[in-house]
């Protein structure tokens, strides 16, 4: 029987010695949103990345890093929401947004989540936040689906970095039957 994803992540956590031991307080939360984000990934769902602008080199390392050929798995549907529409930081209102993930809808036909990386007040966020399938790694603000971070942590590009590298882990993982995603 393949473990949880709860205690494999607890075990990678805890492989990885002291540098992610602040992970291992906050495991349930980083369980249950990032498996429910790896299942849609195995169901063949596109990923559509969002960051604010603070976190904009987050997401180019994301999109460079997540179909490495070095990682011998299969290819992930990721794109960013800036290569779909690149005027989607002059969006303003709900009207403009509901024009845009209509758009999205059509292309993608439903078959897509948001994941969303930044503070919680940034505008950039509006869009994932209608949509109950996206992921977040949110600052300052609770939110559904949402792994919490702070903003004013002074090692929070060093933390971004070992979360982005443990998910990368969680999704092989996942894709090669060495845990259970499913919820």
């Amino acid at each position: 029987m393949l473990p949880d994803f709860a205690q494999w992540s607890l075990d990678a956590i805890r492989a990885e010695g002291g540098s992610l031991s602040w992970l291992e307080e906050c495991r349930f939360e980083w369980s249950k949103t990032t498996a429910y984000a790896l299942e849609q990934i195995l169901q063949g769902k596109t990923v559509i990345l969002i960051t604010d602008e603070k976190r904009k080199w987050l997401e180019h390392y994301i999109i460079s890093s997540i179909n490495s050929i070095s990682l011998e798995r299969p290819l992930i549907p990721v794109i960013s929401i800036d290569d779909i529409y690149p005027h989607y930081n002059n969006i303003s209102g709900g009207e403009m947004i509901d024009m845009l993930d209509d758009m999205i809808a059509l292309s993608y036909k439903n078959d897509y989540f948001f994941w969303y990386i930044g503070k919680g007040d940034d505008k950039r966020s509006d869009i994932a936040k209608r949509k109950d399938e996206s992921y977040f790694w949110l600052f300052d603000e609770d939110f559904n689906n949402a792994f919490r971070l702070k903003s004013y942590d002074p090692v929070l590009d060093i933390k971004l970095l070992q979360l982005y590298r443990l998910f990368d882990a969680s999704l092989s993982a996942a894709m090669f039957g060495e845990v259970d995603v499913s919820s």
